[in-house]
């Protein structure tokens, strides 16, 4: 087998070192830089995997719209909530988990009340930890596994009346960069206290079992429940909401409680009622209740059919980080074809294959960090090796020669007769046009580079007959857009005028080219042009390789901020004022159809205002 070139072993020894920096640094917790991806990938997963029914474990009551009307107002008073959590303990549930902040007093009585209750029965109360941020985040450094657990600056704990009468957890959920809680966090901390969360608080009194910290693991009785860096335990959702089976408050009240949804069961009180309510956005469902998220984690705990995102997963992560860039880095220098890029492809598709089966059985493998150590170290040497290769970069050559031989329409002849025109910047009056396709961007992508060409091409001919008709001279085309000058070679008296009629033309000549394309393009696009006159700076730009004729200076500016008007009006033209006061009456018979104005526009990076005319044909 013959030895690999240099520049491949070094891109191999790149891409590893690469893949193993992520991995490293995804071992001591989510990357910054890559979580938003690896949320709408995670996400999207989900939805892929699709939605499950809930273990009969949890039964959520449900402060809802109809319980908040039966009781005359919201929040509920206590004395209320004192007869809801009478009416279900008499059902002879597990535990009563209240998701609801008791951290005010209310009047005696009714707090007397609840206290009694609370008493009589199994409960568990939240507290909530509060933040420097929206977003609770893990310590970054600390080599014990408690120093990583979410830091608060304080808990707000219930009153203590109903502290004494039940226990109670933190209830806060750790939420990803799409707003999608992502993470239950088992254990908090504020200085050196430590407090379990309320799902783990609830499940430990529904059980009678202990629980125990280990490193990575959190101990209930004799299970293990695997969890993430600073014991987060992952949410895998069921489905939208009510898959969670949810009563409405008012079933308890009016003594309707199904008892065998009860008996036996964890029972969690949290609002739903409108407005009143935390809510999430989930894969499954926009305002998802957070009770209902809370009873996920529960479920979890107890059914233990959550997803799995330890060390040992982040560590799988890091072999595919190392791996997947040394097989794609290898194949690509090793078949620089049609089979090596199906070969890669086949690797990606496996790989893609592996991270969906795995979620779909409880395991959290990271998508966004493999491509991203996957995607920098192909494309560059793939690149690399285009650049290498000598028919391409013959190709290549030969093309950028013909381009650089193109010059500004209009002044190729100029330039053969003077050398040294325009060796010096020069100030000058000109008018500038522009013209830009509309929604070119999005189109080119849905109908292929081939299509793309025959439609620029056919864009650009346009244009240049047009231009060359009026007497301007086309300094670039850009992209899908071109910029057009009066004034070059040397400013006339009529430049303004001309530039007028040029956008007539063009945009009469613009019409009955759209209208000459399928449907499926003409309804993508569309077009704009913008038209200023002033001063300029006409000049030579580039080095010595390479040069090009073209102006700056403001005029330049806000002749391309006139498209943008152009567009916002609903107008084919947005012409300046200037251009209109300096062409005079040898503009008026190009003006046929509908000009509106002037308006006043404010442009996009000036702080002043500018008088636009607009111009609309009359079909």
């Amino acid at each position: 087998m013959p030895r690999p070139p240099l520049h491949t072993l070094i891109a191999l020894v790149l891409a590893a070192a690469w893949g193993a920096g992520l991995g490293v640094a995804h071992l001591r917790g989510d990357i910054p830089l890559i979580d938003g991806a690896e949320a709408t990938l995670t996400n999207f997963r989900n939805v892929l995997v699709g939605g499950r029914p809930a273990p009969d474990v949890v039964t959520i009551v449900a402060i809802d719209d109809e319980t908040a009307r039966q009781a005359g107002h919201y929040p509920l008073p206590r004395a209320t909530l004192a007869k809801i959590v009478d009416a279900i303990a008499a059902q002879k549930p597990k535990a009563i988990g209240l998701d609801m902040l008791l951290v005010d007093p209310g009047t005696e009585a009714d707090d007397a009340a609840l206290a009694q209750s609370l008493k009589r029965t199994n409960a568990v109360l939240a507290a909530a930890g509060v933040f420097p941020e929206s977003r609770q985040r893990v310590a970054e450094d600390g080599n014990e596994p408690l120093a990583r657990v979410p830091s608060a600056l304080q808990f707000l704990e219930p009153q203590e009346r109903f502290a004494q009468a039940a226990t109670y957890g933190v209830v806060n959920v750790q939420t990803d960069k799409t707003g999608t809680p992502r993470y239950v966090p088992m254990l908090f901390r504020s200085g050196e206290r430590i407090e379990p969360s309320f799902s783990l608080r609830l499940v430990s009194a529904a059980t009678g079992e202990h629980t125990a910290v280990i490193s990575d693991q959190i101990k209930i009785g004799d299970r293990s429940v695997h969890t993430d860096t600073g014991y987060l335990m992952p949410l895998l959702f069921y489905g939208p909401r009510g898959t969670i089976r949810t009563i409405g408050a008012n079933a308890a009240l009016n003594g309707q409680l199904p008892e065998e949804t009860i008996k036996d069961h964890i029972v969690i009180i949290g609002a739903t009622v409108t407005g009143g309510g935390d809510v999430f956005p989930t894969p499954f469902d926009p305002v998802l209740p957070g009770v209902e998220v809370i009873s996920t984690s529960v479920t979890h705990l107890i059914a233990g059919d959550g997803l799995i995102r330890d060390r040992g997963v982040r560590l799988i992560d890091l072999g595919f980080a190392i791996g997947l860039p040394l097989v794609l880095v290898g194949l690509i220098a090793w078949r620089r074809n049609t089979i090596g890029l199906i070969m890669a492809l086949c690797v990606i598709l496996a790989w893609l294959s592996i991270n969906l089966s795995a979620f779909k059985h409880g395991i959290w493998l990271s998508a966004a960090m493999p491509i991203t150590a996957v995607m920098p170290p192909a494309l560059l040497f793939g690149a690399a090796q285009l650049w290498l290769g000598r028919k391409q970069a013959k190709h290549f050559e030969q093309q950028s020669e013909l381009l650089q031989r193109i010059q500004a329409p209009g002044l190729a002849e100029y330039l053969a007769r003077d050398p040294g025109f325009l060796a010096e910047p020069v100030r000058q009056e000109a008018a500038v046009v522009f013209i830009d396709l509309n929604g070119f961007t999005g189109l080119s992508e849905a109908i292929g580079p081939t299509a793309v060409r025959e439609l620029l091409n056919g864009f650009y001919d346009l244009v240049d007959e047009e231009v060359t008709a009026c007497g301007g001279a086309i300094t670039s085309f850009m992209g899908d857009g071109a910029m057009i000058l009066f004034g070059l070679p040397q400013p006339r008296r009529h430049d303004p005028a001309d530039a007028a009629r040029c956008c007539i033309r063009l945009a009469d000549r613009m019409r009955g080219w759209l209208g000459t394309l399928p449907e499926a393009i003409v309804s993508r696009i569309g077009f704009k042009i913008g038209a200023h006159f002033g001063t300029v700076v006409a000049s030579r730009l580039g080095g010595r390789g390479r040069q090009q004729i073209t102006a700056t200076g403001d005029t330049v500016n806000v002749a391309s901020r006139l498209m943008e008007v152009a567009a916002r009006n609903k107008a084919e033209i947005a012409i300046s004022n200037d251009l209109l006061l300096s062409a005079g009456p040898d503009s008026e018979p190009h003006l046929e159809g509908r000009l509106d104005g002037p308006i006043e526009a404010n442009l996009r990076g000036r702080t002043r205002s500018l008088a636009v005319w607009l111009w609309r044909s009359q079909r």
